[in-house]
């Protein structure tokens, strides 16, 4: 397990865990606590994205990364959607600690760019390609795209948002909350 903790000050990102937050398709917070973590392998990536984003004004923000397989239990208990939600018995990619939800934003007002809908809009509205959003948010999205894929990231046609390692099963394991030092489940 090579799960390291993301400082956004450190890395230049902006960090908000929504699944800490009421602010997602629950209506309440998952995690107790809002700290990032990624695996080793994908942090290299996220910064090669956010070198790219620089220049050009922007800034990635951070919305999802490591999601103890707890958690994915407990969004599968809400919404048991295989479209959107990976089955928990199978595992999801962010419980490798090999995938991240995130967005742009403006380097200097920190406004977030406008993709079409929120994350975690559970419709084919969300969905990269989806032409029936305005053709700033599709820019927008396709900014995003380009970015995460030129940093070197997969992504997941039915999310704008999620990026993640390329094949990732059968080389990170499924990681429960106790991996952590202090875990980020409530208790």
């Amino acid at each position: 397990m090579t799960l390291v903790e993301v400082d956004g000050e450190r890395e230049d990102l902006a960090i908000d865990l929504v699944y800490a937050t009421d602010r997602n398709f629950t209506g309440r917070p998952i995690y107790r606590r809002a700290v990032c973590y990624l695996h080793a392998d994908a942090l290299a990536p996220l910064r090669r994205a956010a070198a790219l984003a620089r220049p050009l004004g922007l800034r990635l923000k951070i919305l999802d990364a490591f999601r103890p397989a707890e958690a994915q239990w407990v969004l599968w208990n809400h919404t048991p959607d295989p479209e959107y939600i990976a089955d928990p018995r199978r595992g999801s990619v962010h419980s490798m600690g090999a995938a991240v939800d995130l967005t742009l934003t403006c380097a200097a007002t920190g406004a977030e760019l406008d993709m079409g809908t929120a994350f975690d809009d559970l419709r084919p509205l969300a969905w990269h390609g989806d032409t029936s959003i305005s053709t700033h948010a599709q820019r927008n999205r396709h900014l995003l795209l380009g970015l995460m894929s030129a940093a070197g990231f997969d992504f997941y046609s039915r999310e704008w948002w999620h990026y993640q390692l390329f094949s990732p099963r059968g080389r990170y394991p499924v990681l429960a909350d106790s991996v952590l030092p202090v875990g980020l489940m409530r208790a």
